[in-house]
């Protein structure tokens, strides 16, 4: 039973140090107290970026905190222990969450994120069978890359009325970002975002832009506000470019796991897509944020050298802890629009721009028109389109007409231009398998 669940941990060496070179595989552990801080440390490092998106979404900070948490231990459960991964909220949701809540309210959006995380299951049953090559021939390199850029840039004019009303409390937001990006070392470093929005809500304070009231009101103990979802035909279509940039998410996760610590994971791919599944499933139908794997723990196995899922395990009771705290997401939901502005402007610009960072890593080739045709106007159509586009009693945001207008386009060109011989098709510049993360 306890390797079922990858709960069946054998100690590391004396249980206190680390030898130069070892590292602490995912089926080890150090004593518990090295362990517990080292899960606190994941539960620091995934924090500033989990809270972020309730924060720019309005959804509550503790309920998306809670079903992180659960989310978590379901991914540990799924995939045996053999993946160490925390599930914190995924950036690709913020944009088809703020469209479908603009028409039909918060239950609304959870519909959404219910219907991607099924669809993101039933995705992770067909690899477990059959494998990731399917993946790959559908969503190359130049359409995944288009998609995850054409996320970000719909995003952007979203930061223009913070820009406008609260400049100094943005700006200022923006540059404790970056800097504290470069300027401290380690795990601090790493939580740049965190940091940005320390500095970002003092600033804030200090120009009188925080409200404390929600604070005064809410108790100390309770549960997290739950809520239910409700289904609608016209908010579907929003969701699907998520589904794709999960997919390659967790896929390209997997294979950074495996490389980082020297084991075959790839049949692990299709547990890991399923266990993401059922995290955003149960996230939605009851109040949280759709989740994803993150790269910002990555980090901290990094420079810690230890690799052990009991640390996630502590990570996931420590989040799940903390959602019983009203008062904190009080305080997450005084956040200033300065300050979400601010990180909103960096993070955006760092999806749109991991986008592009597909297509150099895959070296795809903008001299062959179905590379350049479909990027150009995939992007285009999602910068451009800034409210819905009604087809009958459909509508269809910018983000969701760019992803249909990339994938119809690069494969009824690549179709043609191979029935007709007009076109040389070479899959090591339009195809490829590597994906990145958007966090």
């Amino acid at each position: 039973m306890s390797n079922r669940f990858g709960i069946g941990w054998s100690l590391h060496g004396d249980g206190k140090s680390i030898s130069p070179g070892d590292v602490v595989a995912p089926n080890e552990r150090l004593h518990w107290p090295q362990t517990i801080s080292i899960g606190v440390q994941h539960v620091m490092a995934m924090f500033g970026s989990t809270v972020l998106v309730p924060a720019l979404t309005g959804f509550p900070a503790t309920t998306t905190l809670f079903f992180s948490g659960v989310g978590t231990l379901l991914f540990l459960i799924f995939t045996s222990g053999r993946v160490p991964s925390y599930l914190g909220s995924s950036f690709a949701f913020i944009a088809p969450v703020s469209a479908a809540m603009a028409g039909h309210g918060m239950s609304g959006a959870l519909g959404g994120i219910v219907v991607s995380g099924v669809a993101l299951f039933i995705i992770g049953v067909i690899v477990q069978k059959s494998g990731t090559g399917w993946i790959h021939a559908l969503m190359p390199p130049v359409v995944m890359g288009t998609i995850v850029a054409l996320i970000g840039l719909n995003l952007a004019s979203a930061t223009l009325t913070p820009m406008k009303e609260f400049p100094l409390t943005t700006f200022a937001t923006v540059l404790a970002i970056v800097v504290s990006a470069v300027l401290f070392k380690g795990l601090l470093g790493r939580l740049s975002i965190l940091v940005g929005l320390v500095i970002g809500y003092l600033v804030a304070l200090a120009q009188g832009q925080v409200n404390f009231e929600p604070i005064k009101t809410a108790g100390w103990l309770g549960l997290p506000a739950f809520s239910t979802p409700s289904f609608h035909l016209d908010t579907l279509l929003v969701f699907l470019p998520v589904v794709f940039v999960l997919l390659a998410e967790n896929i390209g996760h997997v294979k950074t796991v495996g490389l980082m610590t020297g084991r075959d994971l790839d049949d692990v791919n299709g547990r890991a897509i399923m266990a993401d599944g059922a995290a955003t499933m149960l996230a939605g139908f009851g109040g949280g944020s759709g989740t994803t794997t993150y790269a910002e723990n990555i980090g901290v196995m990094a420079s810690s050298r230890v690799y052990s899922t009991a640390a996630y395990w502590i990570a996931g009771f420590v989040a799940i802890l903390v959602a019983f705290f009203p008062k904190f997401g009080a305080v997450i939901n005084t956040i200033p629009a300065g300050v979400s502005g601010g990180a909103g402007i960096v993070l955006y610009g760092m999806i749109g721009i991991i986008g592009a960072r597909l297509w150099v890593q895959n070296k795809v080739d903008f001299s062959n028109p179905i590379n350049l045709m479909t990027a150009g106007t995939g992007l285009i159509i999602a910068i451009a389109i800034t409210s819905d586009l009604a087809f009958g009693d459909v509508k269809l945001g910018g983000i969701a007409m760019g992803t249909v207008a990339t994938l119809v386009i690069y494969h009824l060109m690549r179709s043609i231009a191979k029935a007709r011989g007009t076109e040389p098709i070479n899959n090591d510049q339009i195809g490829g398998a590597t994906h990145s993360k958007i966090g």
